[in-house]
């Protein structure tokens, strides 16, 4: 069997021990693999004894800082640390009355240009009135029901379309006539005329 290359990958490889397992050839075993390195053995932890321990003087704890109260937060000014008042431990009064304290500052009342979208377009844009009700759905959906007048003989009167009214200096004969769109009388169109000259 050839020598394996190093720079063949593990298909090629593994496919020539199948190749060779098939044909009844003996497969090499696969070569151990190295050793780990040894690992020096950690030193044992020297045990004190008691009197050693009772020579030293066990450490002295920080005093904790008295609790901050609104009193503090109002010594602050801009300028201020505020990072001792966002701390896990600060009551959420306190804690709130400095980022109030913090935020008044008008530098961060500055408006920036990424505000574009800073009105709130989820409230209604009302209509007018007058517009409302020029409008179909409005009438679909008798939204000024209670503006139509009452039915009854003053309501049947009201229907009714009204005369145009002349004015006094005008002649009625100069009038435009309704008709006058339509042309001048004649024979209607499609209408034939017979030999008799009669329609």
């Amino acid at each position: 069997m050839a020598e394996i290359e190093p720079d063949d990958g593990f298909l090629t490889r593994w496919s020539r021990r199948k190749a060779s397992v098939r044909q009844g050839q003996t497969v090499p075993a696969a070569p151990p693999l190295p050793p780990l390195p040894a690992q020096p053995p950690a030193a044992p932890a020297a045990q004190p004894t008691e009197a050693a321990a009772a020579a030293t003087p066990a450490p002295l704890a920080p005093a904790a800082p008295p609790p901050l109260t609104l009193e503090d937060v109002e010594q602050l000014t801009p300028s201020s640390d505020f990072s001792r008042f966002v701390a896990p431990q600060v009551t959420p009064d306190v804690r709130n009355a400095a980022l109030k304290t913090l935020f008044t500052d008008p530098h961060f009342n500055v408006m920036d240009g990424l505000d574009t979208y800073i009105e709130d377009f989820g409230k209604p844009d009302p209509l007018p009135a007058g517009m409302l009700r020029k409008m179909m759905q409005s009438q679909l959906l008798n939204l000024f029901a209670d503006d139509k007048p009452a039915a009854g003989p003053a309501a049947a009167a009201s229907a009714q379309p009204l005369a145009p009214e002349t004015p006094a200096d005008e002649d009625p004969a100069l009038r435009l006539q309704p008709h006058d769109a339509a042309g001048p009388p004649g024979p209607e169109p499609g209408a034939v005329e017979d030999a008799g000259g009669q329609r």
